[in-house]
């Protein structure tokens, strides 16, 4: 298993911006991966502020090149810069990271639970495009429930919101409130993270909101939504959106669009009061350039990296939220590793059947005179002399690739005749690996 990846830990996010994928860009990119000699099986995570590449490599070295490779084919930058930004984890540490993310202790917002969808939305989408295998299978399954676990079973929920709370609470501040009775907002999109926004402004009190988005349909049943839960809403066309910016309080836009939906013509000239803008797209939705206005304040993607990056990293839930992790990875690596062996073990066993019946059919032709009850008691004895012999090393090396983690599909025969080999997992940065593995040709 193999993890190259940035994040908003490791990388500008402006240049998370230009890796960032939308589904298309996803599934033609798991198809290239799985194109390459060294790959079997990818998935991506592509969220506002991370991008990884899940895969299944019979090579190390050759995975990460193949990985970095094709990353700069599909955004165009350049090697070195992506060398400088890109991580790198391998075998159990590659387990673990899955774990760690899906569970929400590597976001922005320790304990947001939005990523564990995004998570899921990958594996959906690489299992319906076949670059899913039996191995990303099963470790994708594992970091969900292992998501699933950390959330129900500690309180890191406490620790932090989704993205769409923590961008609101600091609008909130913009506007010396915390309350938005008596505000009127603007919402752009109508996908997950519009809806989260739509429902987080009505629980805030906000009078009116107004919906707009490409497809207005959804918008109208997102306003649907917001009046069955008491909200007044209404719908505007998505071309008429910069008509509602003068007589709007917030404005909040995650359509993750190709093109600004906010700029600085789009702002009148003329406005009775402040105007709080709220980016929560990836590539971003409004351009900075809006700030130039006296009264118009935004909050952004990389505003809240900034300012809120690590939190909750010490709170009370995360130590328990660890121990599951460690738990659920110590579960997957056992029984990965004695999965691994199961066939080393298969075809050992096989191979002794072999050498029995080759020398049964042997002995049958050397002694021609013995009886066939005789014979039959001869290869018994045989099969449980064997089988004996084979049963203590077969559950030692079980036992030690559950326990040890010492063991692995590789190593098996060479263990169970004492001779142990150990390939520890890697976490590191690309840029520590060897500069000539990472040229393009």
């Amino acid at each position: 298993m193999l993890v190259v990846g940035m994040s908003h830990r490791s990388a500008p996010v402006a240049l998370l911006e230009r890796l960032s994928m939308d589904e298309t860009v996803r599934n033609d990119t798991t198809s290239r991966l799985v194109g390459r000699p060294s790959l079997s099986e990818a998935m991506i995570v592509s969220t506002c502020n991370r991008l990884e590449i899940y895969s299944v490599t019979n090579s190390f070295h050759s995975g990460v090149q193949d990985v970095v490779e094709v990353l700069h084919e599909i955004s165009d930058v350049d090697i070195d810069t992506l060398r400088g930004y890109l991580y790198v984890r391998y075998a159990d540490a590659a387990a673990e990271h899955m774990m760690v993310v899906a569970s929400g202790l590597d976001s922005m917002v320790v304990g947001e639970q939005q990523i564990i969808g995004q998570v899921r939305t990958a594996y959906q989408e690489a299992t319906d495009k076949g670059t899913v295998g039996p191995a990303l299978h099963q470790l994708a399954q594992t970091a969900l429930h292992t998501g699933k676990r950390v959330h129900s079973e500690t309180d890191i929920d406490d620790a932090g919101a989704n993205m769409v709370t923590v961008a609101v609470d600091e609008a909130l501040e913009h506007l010396h409130t915390d309350t938005l009775q008596g505000k009127t907002a603007l919402v752009l999109g109508a996908g997950a993270m519009a809806s989260l926004a739509a429902t987080h402004l009505g629980r805030l009190g906000v009078e009116k909101l107004i919906i707009g988005n490409r497809t207005r349909s959804r918008a109208e049943r997102l306003a649907e939504h917001s009046r069955e839960a008491g909200v007044p809403a209404e719908v505007v066309d998505f071309d008429d959106r910069h008509t509602t910016l003068g007589h709007v309080d917030l404005a909040v836009s995650a359509t993750g669009a190709d093109e600004f939906t906010i700029a600085p013509a789009d702002i009148p000239a003329e406005r009775r009061r402040d105007l709080m803008l709220i980016d929560l797209s990836m590539p971003r939705d409004i351009d900075d350039a809006v700030v130039q206005f006296d009264g118009v304040h935004l909050v952004n993607i990389e505003r809240l990296h900034q300012t809120i990056s690590g939190r909750g990293d010490h709170s009370a839930g995360h130590k328990d939220a660890l121990a599951i992790v460690a738990e659920q990875l110590q579960e997957y690596s056992s029984e990965q590793r004695v999965r691994d062996v199961v066939p080393a073990v298969s075809a050992l066993r096989r191979h002794a059947a072999e050498l029995i019946e080759g020398e049964l059919d042997r002995l049958r032709g050397r002694t021609p005179a013995i009886d066939d009850p005789d014979f039959e008691e001869v290869s018994r004895t045989v099969r449980r002399v064997v089988d004996k012999l084979l049963h203590e090393p077969t559950v030692r090396v079980k036992k030690l690739a559950a326990e040890s983690g010492v063991v692995s599909y590789e190593s098996a025969l060479q263990e169970l005749f004492g001779l142990v080999t150990d390939a520890p997992p890697v976490a590191v940065d690309v840029a520590d690996l060897p500069e000539g593995k990472l040229t393009t040709t």
